[in-house]
């Protein structure tokens, strides 16, 4: 976790796709703690991927941030929406996000899921099993399906490599039951992992996409679309030690467009593009206003003495990925004081509610009292979706939206 000790030269300056300067005014004049979220960098995010992807659907995978302001926003640029069940697609309707652009990307759904999202309107919807596209071949006669091909994963903080997907001889069979049970075989669908660091990964999957789409081919199965997940990162990350990720952007939009290029050319299909952004969109555009609950120092049973830095948020009220990374911080009312190494932690009583306790020391201000704020950068993801109701009796923190042209709030 990379700490700022003063508002007016930050470590880390902020870049042209992070406007710094509306999160940490709101940052500034919030007086208790919450989550706050810009709406103008979300929309300047999602129109620059536009500008990389040009022609691409976005399908915004809502399960990074599901409030309503962003959904709404997004709808309105044009956005659509991945939803992982009927919950999450009555969210996205109400927010206003039209039934036509969106599917049901989640490929693990009882009965009830997918008769409920298809009495919803939803008639696309993935899977990666023969017993999956049967209940939905009786639950939502005559939809849509794609097929997910399993990837290894490597190169992403989060792989997502075990529980979906399948091989390229399974897809064939299932398009092909899919077919044979009156539904549309529609698309292939790959996702890459989590916040991925390479181009790499992206070229190994459409490799697996072209030889699944060259044998639908020859058995006369033509698709309308490929869908290629998520993954696409945040960039304002510092890994475990405190280092900064510093995903090759250019090189994976690069890699990204000479892919589709490629999977356009092959003979049988005529194909569009989805794409299924969550972190990338708005993990950049989201900061916690947090507090200091206590700095205090112990000894180990070796006999070293550690500082800790408890904070009053950690894993289970909006800090819930920092087992793969750090969250950067900002001390502001701490300018050029002497600091300390520390663990930084959340407030609960549960151990996993802190950062690893041999590499993940973080440089803070010594002389930080119970009470001091803290700002949380690049927090945007998953903030809101992974907390808890109010584990060890720690609420959720409430969110704000700020927009500096008078729209939301």
């Amino acid at each position: 976790m990379t700490t700022t000790h003063e508002r007016e030269q930050p470590h880390h300056t902020p870049a042209p796709w992070q406007d710094g300067a509306r999160l940490l005014d709101a940052l500034a004049a919030a007086p208790e703690d919450r989550i706050i979220f810009d709406l103008p960098g979300i929309e300047e995010g999602y129109e620059a991927l536009l500008r990389e992807l040009p022609g691409v659907a976005v399908r915004f995978a809502m399960k990074a941030c599901p409030v309503d302001e962003v959904l709404t926003l997004l709808a309105r640029r044009g956005c659509g929406v991945d939803a992982a069940g009927p919950a999450e697609v009555e969210q996205a309707l109400r927010a206003g996000v039209p039934i036509e652009r969106m599917h049901y990307g989640n490929t693990v759904k009882s009965d009830r899921n997918i008769a409920d999202a298809f009495r919803l309107g939803i008639r696309d919807f993935a899977t990666d099993s023969l017993e999956d596209v049967r209940a939905v071949a009786v639950h939502a006669p005559g939809s849509r399906v794609f097929c997910r091909l399993a990837t290894t994963g490597e190169g992403a903080l989060w792989g997502l490599s075990n529980k979906y997907g399948c091989s390229p001889e399974d897809a064939v069979a299932i398009l092909e039951t899919a077919r044979d049970l009156g539904l549309t075989p529609a698309g292939l669908s790959v996702h890459v992992g989590s916040q991925q660091m390479t181009a790499d990964a992206w070229q190994g999957a459409f490799d697996r996409i072209a030889d699944v789409l060259t044998a639908l081919a020859a058995r006369g199965i033509r698709l309308d679309h490929v869908n290629l997940g998520g993954g696409l990162p945040a960039r304002g990350y510092h890994d475990k030690h405190g280092r900064p990720l510093d995903p090759p952007m250019d090189k994976i939009f690069t890699v990204i467009r000479e892919g589709m290029a490629r999977l356009g050319a092959i003979p049988g299909h005529r194909l569009g593009f989805v794409v299924e952004p969550g972190r990338h969109l708005v993990a950049d555009h989201g900061a916690i206003r947090a507090h200091v609950s206590r700095l205090s120092a112990r000894g180990r049973p070796d006999g070293e003495r550690r500082h800790w830095l408890y904070l009053s948020c950690g894993k289970f009220n909006g800090l819930y990925e920092m087992d793969q990374l750090q969250y950067r911080l900002v001390f502001p009312t701490h300018p050029g004081a002497p600091s300390v190494s520390a663990v930084v932690a959340g407030p609960t009583c549960d151990s996993d509610d802190a950062y690893s306790h041999e590499d993940g020391l973080v440089q803070v201000p010594a002389d930080l009292a119970s009470g001091d704020p803290v700002w949380v950068l690049s927090c945007g993801a998953y903030a809101t979706s992974y907390m808890t109701q109010g584990f060890n009796g720690f609420g959720p923190l409430p969110y704000v939206c700020v927009d500096d042209r008078g729209e939301g709030a």
